[in-house]
């Protein structure tokens, strides 16, 4: 079984930054997606960043695409999120989540919302105004 292990996180002001990181274990294929899903209080469960094990290919959501960048280290099978400008609206718990290429890329399934095959523990960002 994958086990996802989370870390990063904590308070900053906005237009700062703060690196979410995500090591993935347990997994034989290389044919999967990581990335990171986020809660605010009283909203639901949306897709932030994912990239494609395979062909490093990448999906953002529309509000963080030019603030946050995802990378991989695939010899220590971990995955960064990058979060730069942070604004007060990007305050939530983050998820990692991995996605295995079922029948579309790992990355379709963050973009769509479905599909997650195994979550890490959130980790909360706050970002003060």
């Amino acid at each position: 079984e994958v086990q996802l292990q989370a870390s990063g996180g904590g308070l900053v002001q906005a237009g700062g930054s703060l690196r979410l990181s995500c090591t993935a274990s347990g997994f034989t294929s290389d044919e999967y997606a990581i990335g990171w899903f986020r809660q605010a209080p009283g909203k639901e469960r949306e897709g932030v960043a994912a990239i494609r094990r395979t062909d490093g290919s990448t999906w953002f959501k529309d509000s963080v695409k030019g603030r946050f960048a995802i990378s991989s280290d695939n010899a220590k099978n971990t995955v960064y999120l990058q979060m730069n400008s942070l604004k007060p609206e990007d305050t939530a718990v983050y998820y990692c989540a991995f996605a295995v290429d079922t029948f579309r890329p790992g990355t379709h399934y963050f973009r769509e919302g479905y599909g997650i095959d195994y979550w890490g523990k959130g980790t909360q960002v706050t970002v003060s105004s």
